[in-house]
């Protein structure tokens, strides 16, 4: 009896350890398992998808763009200003190809026509995973440039210039980078608004005219610059003081409109047209000094490009340059 007790404890002890051999055995086997269903999920992990709606409908990106063509002067300053260089963009207006001011942040970069006549051989090249254009610009090439790759346009190239760089962060997936340029440029204009206020010059009637080699024009509160001094505060005079681009076409028997405290002028000059001279016409004619502005040394000569022809936010920063120079050194 007591031999029979002890052979059965034997056997229950020998099933007990097979038993807990065979549950550790399971745990090593789940944790395997467990092991590799981590790897296979973080192999599955899906890239960013979202959804841009823009002047011709809505498109939609995945992932981050890293090799973005851009159609426009003012598209190309938005992009370096969000730290993105570009793959390929189109030739600024005056330059070669590019702009002074953005000339070194462009090395490498592949040109791809102009704002006007594009080179979308050329493009199509470059295996784009994003292109940014503009409707009033290549809106007959649209459905060649969606075939080529997800493909974002701006409505207009008038107004703030603001509104389609804000349309940019938000195609390249950087709007938070994106407010931050616009708040520092936001922060700019409130503090030489303020200096100008300080120094009683906020009150200072600012003109703007514009030589070309076919026409002289007088800008107003609807252009580039004029929306600038608008955001300041800065008056204009009373012909100019308007909701329109510009008076075009301008003759020297208007001359008298170009007055104001002070004058900034600038001359476009593209490559193999001589703008230069109509600015010596005009700024040598007896009329041009009898302008009171002139009289008391108050016109400036400025740059076209960061006036007027480059239209984005480098160029917007480099106005405000321009205006506390000139008026705060009086």
């Amino acid at each position: 009896m007591f031999k029979s007790n002890i052979w059965k404890l034997s056997l229950l002890l020998v099933a007990l350890v097979f038993a807990l051999a065979a549950c550790g055995g399971g745990s090593d086997d789940s944790e395997e398992t467990t092991g590799n269903e981590s790897e296979e999920n973080t192999g599955e992990v899906q890239a960013e998808t979202y959804t841009i709606e823009h002047s011709m409908g809505e498109t939609t990106i995945e992932g981050q763009p890293e090799r973005v063509v851009v159609l426009t002067n003012h598209g190309t300053e938005a992009l370096l200003s969000l730290e993105i260089k570009p793959v390929g963009a189109v030739q600024s207006w005056t330059g070669d190809p590019w702009y002074d001011h953005i000339t070194k942040d462009m090395e490498g970069v592949e040109v791809v026509g102009t704002e006007s006549s594009i080179n979308l051989e050329k493009i199509a090249e470059l295996k784009p995973d994003l292109i940014i254009g503009n409707k009033m610009r290549q809106e007959e090439h649209y459905e060649k440039l969606s075939a080529i790759a997800p493909t974002v346009f701006e409505e207009t190239l008038r107004g703030d210039w603001k509104v389609n760089f804000e349309l940019i962060s938000k195609a390249v997936n950087k709007e938070e980078e994106g407010q931050q340029v616009l708040d520092d440029y936001q922060k700019r204009v409130e503090d030489l608004r303020a200096k100008l206020k300080e120094a009683g010059k906020l009150d200072t009637k600012v003109s703007m005219v514009r030589f070309m080699p076919s026409d002289v024009r007088i800008y107003h509160k609807d252009s580039f610059s004029g929306i600038i001094l608008e955001e300041i505060g800065l008056a204009r005079p009373e012909s100019q003081d308007v909701n329109d681009f510009a008076a075009k076409g301008v003759t020297k028997e208007r001359i008298q409109e170009m007055d104001g405290d002070v004058i900034f002028y600038f001359t476009y000059q593209p490559e193999g047209e001589d703008g230069e001279s109509v600015e010596s016409e005009w700024v040598n004619d007896p009329l041009w000094n009898n302008l009171s502005a002139v009289q008391e040394g108050k016109a400036y000569e400025v740059s076209d490009t960061i006036w007027n022809t480059a239209g984005g936010v480098r160029a917007a920063n480099l106005m405000l340059d321009d205006l506390e120079e000139k008026l705060l050194s009086e």
